[in-house]
């Protein structure tokens, strides 16, 4: 009998540690940004982590409003482990319970603006929004760049101009500075669209939400001017195409990507970890290099050198701050108005 039971145990043990290796290569699901920084976390940020945590980590790519969306259908039965959003959406996903607080996150080299209520978010990077044009078309067209959110109702910009549309930060953003500059703001936004509406929309070539397709767009000659971020416009430089990034006189609006772990019935404590990998100096190295965020760690090395387009020093300073709490409560109102007046 005791042979039997030698091989009985064994088969145990054999069983146990299959299934606890089965546990260990669980599949890890994080919702980010697509186009460039999905790239660069596919490149430089996921396969670190997989290898350190023996974890196979699935991205799912997707603007702020599309993981929101999906956190909100998935509400009974959550599967993304972390969410990677714009500051304004992550404040929504907070409210509505699906951030939990970050557990052991070490706040004393965190900025003070990176951080959220309670830990239950943390800024990854930060962008400014800004004005994005062709350098080279600029050039041959004997036009000086841009410099005022102004500039984007000159009519020599006619079918040029690609903004994102509302349910993005960029073209949300795009919104409010000109409710700002005419006399409104969050809490008065209807200047913002009598100039969208009646000045702007007549230069739109497109409202294109796709990075990719942004890209797209000004390699083909079809665009020659834009409102994105400077990680964004970052990205696109370093591969050698002629764009820059202009800070409009009046203000470059704050743009934080943040990460939460997502709360739910027996959450992988790994979800803790990658976000607070994600705010380590190394990473955040990575990321301003490779994708142009201004880092959220004191401890950061930054070659300026490189990162003449991120906000950074005086330029973060100098950064414009929406209204978030109104913001948030205003942008199913405003997207439907966008959709009726502006977006057509």
């Amino acid at each position: 009998m005791a042979p039997i039971r030698l091989k009985a145990l064994a088969f145990a043990l054999a069983l146990g540690a299959a299934v606890g290796a089965q546990a260990q290569q669980k599949t890890f699901y994080v919702a980010g940004y697509g186009g460039s920084f999905e790239q660069t976390m596919r490149k430089e940020i996921i396969p670190a982590f997989e290898k350190k945590h023996n974890v196979k980590v699935e991205y799912i790519a997707g603007n702020s409003t599309d993981t929101i969306a999906k956190l909100v259908a998935q509400k009974s039965n959550q599967q993304i482990d972390v969410a990677i959003v714009d500051d304004g959406p992550m404040y929504q996903a907070i409210n509505l319970g699906f951030c939990a607080p970050i557990q052991g996150l070490a706040t004393a080299d965190i900025y003070e603006s990176a951080r959220y209520k309670d830990n239950k978010a943390v800024g990854i990077g930060l962008v400014g929004t800004g004005i994005m044009y062709n350098t080279k078309y600029f050039k041959e067209k004997g036009w000086a760049p841009p410099t005022s959110w102004n500039d984007l109702k000159d009519p020599k910009y006619k079918k040029l101009l690609v903004i994102p549309p509302i349910n993005n930060s960029y073209g949300l953003y795009t919104l409010v500075m000109f409710a700002r500059l005419n006399g409104g703001g969050e809490k008065n936004i209807d200047p913002g669209f009598k100039v969208m509406k009646e000045q702007v929309n007549p230069n739109v070539l497109v409202y294109e939400p796709s990075p990719g397709k942004m890209t797209e767009l000004f390699q083909s000659g079809q665009a020659a001017i834009a409102v994105w971020g400077t990680g964004r416009v970052h990205s696109f430089a370093v591969t050698g195409f002629p764009v820059d990034f202009v800070y409009p006189k009046e203000g470059a609006v704050t743009l934080l990507a943040s990460a939460c772990p997502v709360a739910k019935p027996n959450a992988s404590p790994l979800a803790h970890e990658f976000v607070k990998e994600m705010v380590q100096p190394t990473f955040q190295q990575i990321l301003a290099l490779e994708y142009g965020y201004g880092p959220v760690n004191k401890k950061a090395k930054v070659d300026n050198e490189k990162l003449k387009i991120a906000p950074i020093g005086e330029r973060a300073a100098k950064l414009v701050n929406i209204d978030w709490d109104t913001a948030n409560e205003k942008r199913d109102e405003w997207t439907k108005r966008w959709n009726r007046e502006v977006e057509r």
